[in-house]
């Protein structure tokens, strides 16, 4: 089986992320006020619906006779026929029963494929506002043509790739692209022009099959169907699965055989020939040899031996869901795998409660928990990892009022009684923050927030972001006199307390499983859409080499053969979208490497599917479990570690026949 077309990378026309929006509503025909009907209809002719690539299903006779195909499967219908022919009728049936089965076998696996692509497509069959002749309508998502203009809100799905005309408040879940959880603010204004080029970064683009958390838009359609960053998943998926190294080698194995074959029969033949004279006896001797030299048990006893193999496997929470991915499971010598609920437990917990000095202080925490308890509003997972941290008894302090959080101001604040005073405490965004405090606290002691000292204030947040936290800081203030009702305009001349910061923490056996993994000859690899900062703490915390971080705006800046060099050395990549994760798995390969790759998203799904051995877990994505080749029930590096020792039991049991 040939592998797929390499498939583009996927890339951003910078210049029309940059551009004036008066350019681009030029080169689409179009305005604030939407696209006029005349010219959608012409557009929809000239790039066709807004609808990722479907798999062109194989029709069942043309899958049946592609496997039929298959040179071992040739050869032993060959030998079959000769057998018949010789006389040899229960070994002739003996040889088609074999050749049946493999034959089923291989075409009931293949026919279950494809089926991903077909739920990427289910994800965005839905209805978006846009405006046409200037006014609102929904339409379905597979009507959009570049040009239009979306109208967006809460709870949206992205329809196609967009860039912002304007917008309030607006924060988008990319978990589908990044698999990271945390929801991200865009804007309406262009990037600078030093800010990364890399399209998950980029603030004013907005991408199919992400989703609106809070906030509103107007965007302008720029690319549809298979010209979307989805789409390109899209089409990689409905591509034929490459070529694994297990068929490889089974393929190379067959033909070795079927040219020994060929010369051994014709040199049987034409020595005979020459002592004997007789044609026919010469040949029907020739071909019985031949007969006896075709291991007609190899694809049978392949199959039984992967299928015992599975077995074993389905026995320590690992399920095998292509037989063949098991001989690579164990010859597997690089494990790319994601960092989110792999390395790490995939939730947000309460790591450090500091003061402005980083030194660990309980009133932070305190101040902080009273602010998470008393709030009404709907609790982000920041104010549950606080409260969740250590339970506080805050019984003492009674609410008074509640400012409401909001993305323009990023602050939250309650304001509380405690010994007869009202006391206003502040949590949110810490340059926010700094803005609002004319003075901070430390070792219970006030000093004014001057220039200089400002400065080094931003660098203790500075260094916390760095060591891979989300940072929030904490800040109060007490009134003498007490209010009936606080507003925004109470939110001033505060006091720094100290900071919160939070992290997705390694998972408590990350670290042994990576050593189990590297004494089994596996190199492990980090792919991951999180910022470097973030995944160079976990993975030093687990063991994994950092020496170098290489980022998927600098790998977009490399040619193959620079990557290819990049990938020898380099075991941590962040920042990366789908098709670049994708890209390493392709030159991890290239270079020689037998590579399995372990994703529970969508974001993984063109890796999985490119990998020697695709790996997922049983809660992942639909369509990355479709693009897997073996499941695990438990998602642990440990479960995958017995699970190559099973795998190379397989191999060796195929490699002694």
């Amino acid at each position: 089986m040939s592998a797929p077309p390499t498939p583009k990378r996927m890339t951003v026309d910078l210049a029309e992320v940059r551009a004036p929006l008066t350019d681009l509503f030029q080169k689409y025909e179009t305005s604030d006020s939407g696209l006029k009907d005349q010219i959608a209809r012409r557009r929809m002719a000239e790039v066709g619906p807004n609808e990722p690539t479907k798999e062109r299903r194989q029709s069942m006779p043309a899958l049946l006779l592609a496997k039929v195909r298959h040179p071992l499967v040739l050869l032993l219908f060959i030998v079959c026929g000769v057998s018949f022919f010789l006389g040899e009728r229960i070994s002739a049936g003996v040889v088609l029963a074999l050749a049946v089965v493999s034959v089923y076998l291989a075409f009931i696996q293949e026919h279950r494929s494809g089926v991903e692509a077909e739920k990427l497509n289910r994800m965005v069959r839905a209805t978006a506002a846009v405006l046409r002749n200037g006014k609102v309508r929904e339409i379905p998502m597979r009507e959009l043509v570049p040009g239009d203009v979306v109208d967006l809100s809460a709870g949206d799905m992205i329809p196609a790739d967009l860039r912002m005309i304007s917008g309030k408040d607006l924060f988008i879940n990319q978990a589908a692209l990044t698999g990271e959880s945390l929801p991200v603010e865009k804007f309406a204004a262009p990037p600078a022009p030093d800010a990364p080029a890399d399209l998950l970064s980029l603030s004013n683009m907005l991408y199919m099959g992400t989703s609106v958390v809070s906030g509103t838009a107007l965007a302008l359609v720029l690319r549809t169907g298979d010209a979307t960053q989805f789409g390109e998943i899209a089409k990689m998926l409905a591509g034929r699965t490459p070529e694994t190294s297990f068929e490889r080698g089974v393929r190379r194995f067959t033909w070795l055989m079927i040219r020994l074959m060929v010369v051994l029969v014709l040199v049987i033949f034409a020595a005979n020939l020459v002592t004997k004279g007789a044609r026919i006896e010469s040949l029907l001797f020739a071909l019985a040899v031949a007969v006896g030299l075709t291991p007609e048990m190899l694809p049978m006893l392949v199959t039984v031996n992967l299928s015992k193999g599975a077995i074993a496997m389905s026995r320590k929470n690992v399920i095998v869901k292509r037989l063949n991915s098991i001989q690579n499971f164990g010859a597997m010598d690089v494990l790319c795998t994601d960092k989110t609920g792999t390395l790490t437990e995939d939730k947000i917990i309460l790591e450090r409660h500091c003061d402005v000095v980083r030194r660990e202080s309980a009133e932070v925490l305190t101040e902080a928990y009273i602010n998470s308890f008393h709030q009404t509003g709907l609790r982000n997972i920041l104010d549950r990892a606080i409260l969740k941290h250590e339970k506080q008894d805050v019984q003492q302090y009674r609410k008074v009022d509640e400012i409401p959080f909001d993305f323009s101001r990023r602050i939250m604040s309650v304001v509380v009684q405690v010994e007869g005073r009202h006391r206003l405490i502040a949590k949110g965004a810490p340059e926010a923050i700094f803005e609002r405090c004319g003075r901070y606290e430390l070792d219970d002691e006030l000093f004014e927030m001057e220039p200089l000292i400002l400065a080094d204030l931003k660098e203790e947040y500075d260094q916390l972001s760095k060591e891979g936290f989300r940072v929030l800081a904490i800040a109060y203030r007490e009134f003498d006199q007490g209010q009936e009702s606080y507003s925004r305009a109470d939110e001033t001349g505060m006091i720094l307390k100290g900071y919160v910061a939070f992290l997705d923490p390694p998972k408590p056996g990350a670290r042994r499983a990576i050593e189990s993994l590297q004494k089994l000859g596996i190199k492990v690899t980090v792919l991951t859409g999180d910022n470097e900062s973030v995944t160079g703490k976990i993975c030093r915390e687990v063991g994994i080499p950092v020496a170098e971080i290489l980022t998927g705006v600098q790998m977009e800046a490399m040619s193959d053969a620079e990557l290819h060099d990049a990938a020898r050395r380099v075991a941590v990549f962040a920042r990366l979208a789908p098709m670049q994760k994708e890209r390493i798995v392709r030159v991890l390969r290239d270079n020689g490497a037998i590579v399995g790759y372990l994703g529970d998203g969508i974001n993984d799904a063109p890796a999985l599917k490119t990998a020697d051995v695709g790996i997922s877990v049983n809660n992942g994505a639909d369509i990355a479990k479709e693009s897997a080749d073996i499941i695990l029930l438990r998602k642990s590096l440990a479960v995958l570690a017995d699970g190559v020792l099973e795998g190379r039991k397989t191999f060796g049991n195929i490699v002694k026949y």
